[in-house]
C-alpha cells in the first residue's frame, strides 16, 4: 500500500475545490480581473492594521483567552446590540481562527459520524466537505427559481428530514444565489427546528450586505433563549480582512465551554494582536463597511444591468451577498465555461459546478470591486457572450 492509499478514507474523499481549480489555472494570467472568489478588491484599512500592528511590535504574542479577550467579546456584544438589538452576555460569544473554523466546531459540536445536517442548495461547498470530514452526511434542500429569483418552500427541508437529521445549516443572504430568507422563512424554519429537536447552524455572514435595509432579517429577530441556534461569522466580508482568519461564534452560554474547548486542540486561540485588529473593527468600523454596501450596491447593478442588456443571460439582482449567480444561454458544461472565459475574456469566475444541486448551469461573479474593473469585467464578458 503506497502512502496516498494509506490515508484516511475522509481525507481521501475531500474534494477538491471547483473554485480553487479555475483560480489556481488563471490566476497568474496577466491583466486578468478576478471576480471568482468572495472577497473585495480593498486591503484591510489603516484603522484596523495598525491596532494590530501595534500589539505586535509591543510583544503581545503570548497564549491568550481562548475563548476571545474580554475586550473583543464586549465589543461583539455591543455591535449585535446595535445592529441587531439583542442584548447577548460575554459568554455567549468565542473567537474562532475564521468563520470557515466557527463552522468546523459548529458542526463537531452536533454532529456525530453518520449524521445528517440539511443545507439549502445552491450552496458555498465548504461547508458540506467540511461536515464529511468530521463524518456527517449533507443533505441537500434546492431553492425553487423562477425569472431570475430564488426562493424557498419550508415543505421542500421537511421533506429532507430522517431519522439522522441532526441540524439544518440555513445560509442567509446566501453564497451564491443571494436569496435571503424573509422573516415569515425565519419562522417557519425555527418552527420545523423546534418540532423536530433540531439545531441551527446559521450563517449570517452577509446579513450587512442587503439591498432593502440596514441589514437582513436574522433568527436573531425571533429565537428564543431556549432555541438551538449557533451563529457562524467572520471578519472577513465587512471589513476586508479575508486573510486575517478570525471570525466568531454566537452560542447559547450553556455550550461555549465546549466550543472553547474544540478551539484549545485546533489552534489554542486567535493571536491576540489579531484580535486587537478585530476589535477596532468593530469599534470603528461602521462607516467603513457602509462605504463598502454603497460601492456593492452600484457594481451590482452595474454588472447585473451590463449581463442581462445581452439579452442571453437569466439572472436578477440579489437581495443580499456581493454575488451575481446568472445563467448565459448555451451553456451547459460551466466549470469548461469558466476556464474558457478566462483564457478569452480575461475574466475569473466561478463554475456552479461547485455549489451542488440547483447550481450547476450558473457561473458566480463577486462584483464587490471599484466600478471601472467591474465595468470592464462586464464588457469583457459580454463580448464573449455576444460571441458564442
Amino acid at each position: 500500500m503506497n502512502q496516498f492509499d494509506s490515508l484516511s478514507r475522509r481525507a481521501i474523499q475531500s474534494p477538491e475545490s471547483g473554485i480553487v481549480a479555475v483560480a489556481n489555472h488563471g490566476r497568474l494570467k496577466p491583466g486578468l480581473i478576478p471576480l471568482w472568489a468572495g472577497e473585495g478588491d480593498e486591503p484591510t484599512p489603516d484603522f484596523i492594521s495598525r491596532p494590530a500592528a501595534e500589539a505586535l511590535l509591543a510583544g503581545e504574542t503570548f497564549y491568550t483567552w481562548q475563548r476571545g479577550i474580554p475586550e473583543l467579546r464586549q465589543a461583539l456584544a455591543d455591535y449585535h446590540a446595535r445592529h441587531f438589538g439583542r442584548t447577548l452576555p460575554l459568554d455567549a460569544f468565542c473567537v474562532t481562527g475564521s468563520g470557515m473554523q466557527a463552522i468546523k466546531i459548529a458542526i463537531e459540536a452536533v454532529v456525530d459520524p453518520g449524521d445528517e445536517v440539511i443545507q439549502i442548495t445552491p450552496a458555498w461547498p465548504n461547508f458540506a466537505a467540511a461536515l464529511g470530514m468530521s463524518g456527517g452526511v449533507a443533505v441537500g434542500a434546492t431553492l425553487d427559481y423562477a425569472n431570475g429569483r430564488w426562493s424557498i418552500d419550508p415543505d421542500r427541508i421537511a421533506a429532507a428530514l430522517t431519522p439522522r437529521t441532526r441540524a439544518l445549516f440555513i445560509n442567509s443572504p446566501s453564497n451564491p444565489t443571494g436569496w435571503t430568507a424573509t422573516r415569515e422563512d425565519l419562522v417557519a424554519i425555527l418552527d420545523l427546528a423546534r418540532k423536530h429537536g433540531l439545531w441551527i447552524i446559521a450563517d449570517e455572514i452577509y446579513s450587512r450586505f442587503f439591498y432593502a435595509g440596514a441589514r437582513a432579517p436574522s433568527f436573531l429577530d425571533i429565537m428564543d433563549d431556549t432555541d438551538r441556534i449557533m451563529f457562524v461569522n467572520t471578519f472577513s466580508k465587512n471589513w476586508s480582512m479575508t486573510g486575517w482568519r478570525t471570525g466568531w461564534i454566537v452560542a447559547p452560554p450553556s455550550i461555549i465551554q465546549v466550543l472553547e474547548n474544540s478551539v484549545q486542540y485546533q489552534t489554542s486561540g486567535v493571536p491576540q494582536f489579531l484580535q486587537k485588529g478585530a476589535l477596532a473593527a468593530l469599534e470603528h468600523g461602521d462607516a467603513f463597511l457602509e462605504a463598502q454596501i454603497a460601492k456593492a450596491t452600484a457594481a451590482r447593478d452595474l454588472f447585473c444591468d451590463a449581463l442581462t442588456g445581452t439579452n442571453r443571460v437569466v439572472t436578477q439582482k440579489p437581495d443580499g451577498a456581493f454575488y451575481a449567480f446568472f445563467r448565459i444561454d448555451g451553456i451547459t458544461d460551466t466549470r469548461g465555461a469558466a476556464i474558457d472565459i478566462v483564457d478569452r475574456a480575461n475574466v475569473g469566475l466561478a463554475p456552479g459546478t461547485a455549489f451542488g444541486a440547483g447550481g450547476s448551469s450558473f457561473l458566480r461573479a463577486c462584483f464587490l470591486r471599484r466600478l471601472d474593473h467591474v465595468e470592464e469585467a462586464a464588457g469583457r464578458l459580454a463580448a464573449y457572450i455576444s460571441a458564442l
